[in-house]
């Protein structure tokens, strides 16, 4: 019995490899799209592509074209073809306005460029694009379906923004250029108020300010030393029990030692 299966499942493949092969082959769109939809519903994604792919410029503007591009699109998206997967999507969503997919597909259109935002440490440019698509649907959409998926995808990207805003200021603490560091970290603070790396940003300050101090001509010594004393005030003022508070306390345990000869 099993090896009648096995024979019935063979020729059944052998069969629709060989419809597809003809599909291919076939001058008829009717059958090229028979064929794509057979594909696209057993799961077999690239291969109803090819045929999409064939039938997409003549489909322009028939009944089913709706249904097509729709699958079209799906199948570019299953197949992590993003790039392209958003391009077909927003193709369909200007095309097709009063369809029942509009929602769908304007959310996977703006989704498919969540994918293509690199790491932090590179350009952005795709972060803030994604960005912008998916606040363009949270916008259209605000009772949509997918709405708390949208959000909870912005505030990822946003992060992702922050990290690397976060770790370009923190490259002039790295190297020493603790003025530049300051003013980095305090522009930081002030273009992202809620960010996650805010703790980060005030110890760092903090570091960088009394760095600078202790590195400095006895001329600009005092100013700078109560400079990072407001500085370590503002992150404990952020939160007392922050991770950096040993840190912080030696810092602030020489800072207070070191103005005492200003106080002579």
């Amino acid at each position: 019995m099993k090896k009648i299966l096995a024979l019935f499942a063979v020729i059944v493949f052998l069969t629709s490899c060989s419809d597809y092969q003809k599909a291919l082959k076939s001058e008829d769109v009717a059958v090229k799209f028979a064929s794509a939809t057979k594909m696209y519903e057993t799961k077999k994604y690239g291969k109803a592509i090819r045929l999409f792919e064939q039938i997409a410029p003549a489909y322009k503007g028939k009944p089913s074209a709706e249904k097509m591009f729709y699958m079209y699109a799906q199948s570019l998206y299953k197949t992590k073809q993003y790039y392209l997967a958003g391009y077909q999507f927003e193709s369909f969503v200007a095309s097709y306005p009063k369809s029942e997919k509009i929602e769908e597909t304007s959310f996977l259109g703006a989704k498919s460029f969540t994918f293509l935002s690199p790491v932090y440490s590179l350009d952005q440019t795709e972060t803030n694009k994604a960005i912008d698509k998916l606040q363009n649907y949270i916008d259209s959409y605000p009772n949509g379906n997918n709405l708390t998926e949208a959000n909870t995808l912005v505030k990822g990207l946003r992060e992702k923004l922050e990290k690397k805003a976060f770790e370009n200021a923190k490259i002039y603490n790295t190297i020493s250029d603790y003025k530049a560091a300051m003013v980095a970290f305090d522009n930081f603070i002030i273009n992202y108020p809620g960010t996650p790396f805010k703790e980060k940003a005030l110890y760092y300050k903090l570091d960088s300010a009394y760095l600078l101090a202790i590195n400095s001509i006895p001329s600009k010594m005092k100013e700078r030393l109560e400079s990072a004393k407001v500085a370590y005030q503002n992150l404990m003022k952020f939160k007392a029990d922050t991770e950096y508070k040993a840190k912080a306390d030696e810092m602030l345990a020489k800072i207070d030692n070191d103005l005492k000869q200003f106080s002579k």
